[in-house]
């Protein structure tokens, strides 16, 4: 099982800016793809940036050229850094992760449990 522990979130004033971290951790022979999903109040939950194990990254495009996702395979760390926050940026914003068991045979999702932010106008 692995565990994602999120941190960094918090307030901003829009055009602020803040950076999300999430920490993987548990028993698993790789760790795939890691992203940050977002919802918003009365939203659905949606994609916000996702980066491969070999660094390839796709974004939503309501954050493109804002944000930026990277990611620490050496800590099985995954941050996004966002800049120029706009309101409409307001929601909880979740880390996920995909990994491969030990067994190299079964993929499996987790998530983190969530961090706060809010810009203020």
């Amino acid at each position: 099982q692995v565990q994602l522990v999120e941190s960094g979130g918090g307030k901003v004033q829009a055009g602020g800016s803040l950076r999300l971290s999430c920490a993987a951790s548990g028993i698993f022979s790789s760790m795939n793809a890691m992203g940050w999903y977002r919802r918003a109040p009365g939203k659905e939950r949606e994609l916000v940036a996702r980066i491969t194990s070999g660094g390839g990254t796709n974004y939503a495009d309501f954050v493109k050229g804002r944000f930026a996702i990277s990611r620490d395979n050496t800590k099985n760390r995954v941050n996004l850094q966002m800049n120029s926050l706009k309101p409409e940026d307001t929601a909880v914003y979740s880390c996920t992760a995909v990994w491969t068991d030990t067994n190299g045979r079964r993929e499996f999702t987790s998530w983190g449990q969530g961090t706060q932010v809010t810009v203020s106008s």
